[in-house]
């Protein structure tokens, strides 16, 4: 899969500066790929809806929207992006290339999102799924319709729910480290009780997910 001329990921470029545009990190300069990622972020998210509302026709809702996060999350698509090199062509600043950026999870996944945003803008939908949907078919396979574990927070709301207990308060407590690598602090709480639990990441959402994590592994070992 890499790259090579103005070819990268299953597609040919007819407009090279788009595929330039969707390897270059805002710490380069403009034209960067955040535009480019917005989109991409919304055809990638269509693209395995797609794939899996085909694949499996029997499964509902909550099965589906549990495999497309499973498939989309940040982790995942930058998994894709190793295997495609595309840490290895991206355009950065002196400082993203110093701290070494090009490693970094958030930005392969941006990056990748971008060149979907990228190929679909060269040569249009069709096109745009028929070279995307080929790096998600390892991971589509591995995966068993309705056996997708639920994340931390899906978890712990259903078990308040059943108990009709209220929902967890989610509270950022702190960012620690440069801008280009920040880590942040969520404290999860109950609001009918005296339990919370900290949990961090490289994302708000990531820090939420293990503080939730924190206080049901709490609720269960004393229920």
């Amino acid at each position: 899969m890499g790259s090579g001329g103005d070819a990268f990921g299953n597609h040919a470029f007819k407009d090279p500066g788009l595929l330039k545009q969707a390897l270059t990190h805002r710490s380069a300069g403009a034209p960067h790929n955040e535009r480019l990622e917005f989109l991409g972020d919304a055809l990638v998210g269509l693209i395995v809806a797609d794939a899996l509302y085909a694949r499996w026709p029997k499964a509902d809702e909550g099965a589906l929207t549990r495999a497309r996060s499973e498939l989309v999350r940040e982790s995942s698509l930058a998994a894709i992006a190793r295997r495609m090199d595309l840490g290895g062509a991206l355009i950065l600043g002196p400082g993203e290339m110093k701290s070494g950026g090009h490693r970094r999870d958030s930005i392969l996944s941006d990056a990748l999102e971008a060149l979907v945003g990228a190929i679909y803008l060269d040569a249009g939908y069709e096109a745009c799924r028929d070279a995307v949907l080929p790096w998600f078919a390892q991971a589509i396979d591995e995966l068993q319709a309705g056996k997708v574990d639920k994340d931390a927070k899906t978890r712990l709301q259903e078990w308040l729910q059943a108990r009709q207990r209220p929902l967890p308060v989610y509270e950022l407590a702190a960012e620690s480290g440069d801008d280009h690598a920040k880590v942040f602090h969520v404290r999860c709480r109950l609001t009918d009780a005296e339990l919370a639990a900290e949990g961090e990441g490289p994302s708000r959402r990531a820090a939420e997910q293990a503080a939730a994590e924190g206080v049901l592994q709490a609720l269960l070992a004393v229920s």
